[in-house]
C-alpha cells in the first residue's frame, strides 16, 4: 500500500525512507500578473503538482494582492513599521522603523499575537479547528510564524543601518528588544505546539550573495540563543523544525543544527550544490529552493531539466532527505515554468523507481 502524502513527508523529513521527493511550485502575484491564462495553461497540464487547479477562477483586472504587496502603498503593519511596495504581488520594504530612535523603546509595545497577526487579525480558534480537521483527514499538519520573526524584525524597527551598529557596538538596549521578540514569538509557538502539529516553519533572510549578514559569531552570540529558546521546545514536543532563509548561509548551518533545525530552506546556486552536498546533506533534511536568478528565468527547457537532474543526484538518497520548491517570479516564462514543472515530475521518484541503481551499475565498475 502507497504512503500516505503526510507519511510519505515525515518520512523524508526524518530521513527513514519515503517513496518519493516532495515537490511544491510557487506562484508570485506578480508572475500571476504577467502570465494570466499562458500560466493557467500551465498549471492545467501538471495536475500533480497543483492538484484541484481550475482555469478560469482568478479575476486579474480586481485583484488584492494583500497588504505591503500592492503597488504604491504605503502599509503600516502591527509593529507600526511602514511598508512602501513598488510591484503587484512582490512585497515591499519597510521605509519606516518604530524605534529607528532608542529612547520610542521606552513605551513601545508589540502587538497581541494571540489577537493581532502582523498585517491583519487572527482567529486562532478557526485556526485549531482547520488543523484538527486536518487531522482527521490525515494530512500533514503545519504552522510557523510570520516570515522575518525575529532577526529582519529587529531591523524593521530599528532600520538596517542602526542594527548593524547595534550588533557592532552591543548596545545594552539590543538584548531587551531580541528579548520582547522572543517573547512574542513564543505565544505563537505555543499555539501550534498545544495543537500539535507536524511541522512549525520558521523563516527569515539572513543571507547576501556571497556570505551572511553578520558573522557566525555574532549570530551565534545575538540570534542562536534566541533560536533555541523557539525552536528546541518544538524538538521536544516531537515537531519538525523548518527554516527558510535566501541567501547565502553555509557557514550559517552549524548554528542551525545547534538551534534544533531538521528541515533547512537554502537557495540552491547561491550556496552551492556540491557545498551544500558535502556539509549539510544527511545532517538536516534539505528543503531545496530552486534557482530563480539564472537558470529557471532565462535558462532553455534543457539546462532547466539538468539542474534538477544534477540536484537531485547529488543532494538525494533512497533515504530521503531532499525536497524541492520552486518560487516562481518575473521575467520567468510560462514555458520555464512547464519545463521545471516537467522536470521535477520526472525526477520526483528517481531514487525509487530503478534509476538510481541503473546509473550506479552503469557509472562505477
Amino acid at each position: 500500500m502507497p504512503l500516505s502524502e503526510r507519511e510519505n513527508y515525515l518520512r523524508n523529513a526524518s530521513m527513514t525512507g519515503p517513496e518519493w521527493m516532495p515537490c511544491q511550485v510557487s506562484i508570485s502575484g506578480a508572475s500571476w500578473n504577467q502570465l494570466r491564462e499562458e500560466l493557467e495553461e500551465v498549471l492545467a497540464r501538471h495536475p500533480r503538482l497543483f492538484p484541484g487547479f481550475e482555469k478560469g477562477k482568478r479575476d486579474y483586472d480586481n485583484w488584492d494582492y494583500g497588504p505591503a504587496h500592492r503597488a504604491g502603498e504605503r502599509f503600516t503593519d502591527a509593529w507600526g513599521c511602514v511598508w512602501y511596495s513598488a510591484i503587484d504581488g512582490i512585497e515591499g520594504v519597510v521605509v519606516e522603523h518604530p524605534l529607528s530612535d532608542w529612547e520610542a523603546l521606552e513605551t513601545y509595545q508589540p502587538p497581541d499575537p494571540l489577537v493581532q497577526g502582523d498585517r491583519g487579525p487572527v482567529d486562532w480558534q478557526k485556526i485549531r479547528e482547520n488543523v484538527a480537521k486536518a487531522k482527521e483527514r490525515g494530512q500533514l499538519t503545519t504552522g510557523g510564524v510570520p516570515h522575518g520573526f525575529l532577526f529582519m524584525r529587529l531591523y524593521y524597527l530599528r532600520g538596517f543601518e542602526n542594527l548593524m551598529l547595534d550588533l557592532a557596538t552591543a548596545v545594552p538596549q539590543l538584548p531587551r528588544l531580541i528579548q520582547m521578540l522572543v517573547e512574542h514569538n513564543w505565544k505563537i509557538v505555543n499555539q501550534w505546539l498545544s495543537m500539535g502539529v507536524d511541522v512549525v516553519h520558521f523563516a527569515e533572510d539572513l543571507g547576501t550573495q556571497n556570505a551572511s549578514i553578520i558573522s557566525p559569531p555574532a549570530f551565534h552570540k545575538w540570534i542562536t540563543p534566541a533560536y533555541k529558546a523557539l525552536m528546541q521546545p518544538c524538538r521536544q514536543a516531537g515537531c519538525h523544525v523548518a527554516l527558510h532563509s535566501d541567501g547565502y548561509i553555509m557557514e550559517l548551518m552549524d548554528e542551525f543544527i545547534e538551534c534544533g533545525v531538521t528541515i533547512i530552506n537554502p537557495q540552491d546556486l547561491c550556496n552551492g550544490i556540491d557545498n551544500l552536498a558535502r556539509e549539510v546533506k544527511g545532517r538536516m533534511c534539505i528543503r531545496l529552493d530552486i534557482d530563480r536568478q539564472k537558470i529557471v528565468p532565462f535558462g532553455t527547457r534543457q539546462e532547466i531539466r539538468a539542474l534538477i537532474e544534477e540536484e537531485v543526484r547529488k543532494l538525494g538518497s533512497p533515504q530521503g532527505g531532499l525536497e524541492m520548491v520552486a518560487g516562481i517570479y518575473p521575467p520567468t516564462p510560462a514555458e520555464n515554468v512547464d519545463a521545471l514543472c516537467d522536470a521535477l515530475e520526472e525526477f520526483r521518484t528517481y531514487w525509487w523507481d530503478g534509476r538510481a541503481e541503473r546509473a550506479h551499475m552503469i557509472t562505477v565498475p
